[in-house]
């Protein structure tokens, strides 16, 4: 008989709003903790010194993860001209230094190649696996991995600032996308070195920063603007398209076969979830049926004991 998991069986999502100088894993940690929830993950990675929204899952909305981390990412950020860095933004040792700055009109035309569908180097300090490894842990053993330029799509790059030392730009990107490789790439291509010098992720998917939950790595065991700060498991799925079935066909999906779904906009082929109408599942789309390939449970309910753990022990 399988264990039956500690804590409280909590579903749905949470946007945050990270501070600089905390990990992703700390919040998804710390949140956890907090909420004494069952299970939960996050949606894309921030790194410690970026900003902005991440979005952690809770219970069954982890089943959705790898679909929101898919989902088109904005963030604003700024470059600082005249200084390249190890890792590609102020946090790192500079590696080679100009005093050359270019014009905004130089900007401008050196934008349009890094918008659609390009290929970008990730970083050397970065959380891309290399023969099973982490990229950031050969560079801390004193390696110099080599990496390879993967696609990546950018649906906008436009600048929103600029001033003699540094640019501020706003990126709309897909999955994989690193803003320090923009800046490092940007500032080679101008002839004039740069780095990341602070960026803010604020959208991603169907989230943005508005009334994102505002984490606080000192702030109180126990938040109740937390738990108030949860958001049903369709708020993270509106990135994709729905679909709807009948009553028959809902008994099919919660059994993982494909079953007949109507009244959608996908096109086929497309990854879709369906709902009857709470969400069922995530699947693709084919022809007019669904063939789920995660199936949500959003049956089960914490017990009272695992809601306040410190009363079922006094009992």
């Amino acid at each position: 008989m399988a264990r039956r998991r500690r804590g409280r069986a909590l579903t749905g999502w949470i946007a945050v709003d990270k501070p600089a100088g905390v990990s992703s894993a700390t919040v998804v940690n710390r949140i956890r903790w907090q909420l004494q929830a069952q299970k939960a993950g996050h949606a894309g990675t921030l790194d410690p010194d970026a900003t902005g929204l991440l979005i952690v899952a809770l219970g069954e909305a982890t089943k959705a993860v790898a679909s929101l981390t898919d989902a088109l990412k904005t963030y604003d950020f700024e470059v600082a001209w005249g200084t390249a860095t190890d890792t590609d933004d102020a946090s790192g040792t500079a590696i080679a230094t100009t005093d050359r700055r270019p014009s905004e009109a130089a900007i401008r035309a050196a934008l349009p190649a890094f918008r659609g569908d390009i290929l970008q180097t990730p970083p050397q300090v970065s959380a891309v696996k290399i023969a099973g490894a982490r990229a950031y842990d050969l560079v801390r053993s004193g390696a110099a991995p080599t990496l390879t330029a993967r696609p990546l799509h950018v649906a906008a790059l436009e600048l929103t600032g600029v001033s003699s030392e540094s640019a501020q730009f706003r990126m709309v990107c897909g999955k994989g996308g690193y803003v320090r490789a923009v800046a490092r790439d940007l500032g080679a291509a101008l002839g004039c070195l740069g780095h990341a010098a602070w960026l803010r992720r604020t959208q991603s998917g169907g989230f943005t920063l508005a009334g994102a939950h505002r984490f606080d790595p000192e702030g109180p065991d126990r938040d109740p603007a937390l738990e108030a700060a949860i958001r049903p498991l369709e708020a993270g799925l509106s990135h994709l398209p729905r679909c709807l079935c009948s009553d028959q066909a809902a008994a099919r999906i919660r059994q993982g076969n494909p079953a007949e779904v109507f009244a959608t906009p996908a096109e086929d082929g497309a990854l879709v979830w369906v709902g009857a109408p709470a969400p069922l599942a995530l699947g693709l789309y084919r022809g007019g049926w669904i063939y789920p390939k995660r199936v949500f449970n959003l049956q089960r309910s914490a017990p009272e004991s695992d809601l306040h753990p410190e009363r079922s022990r006094q009992s």
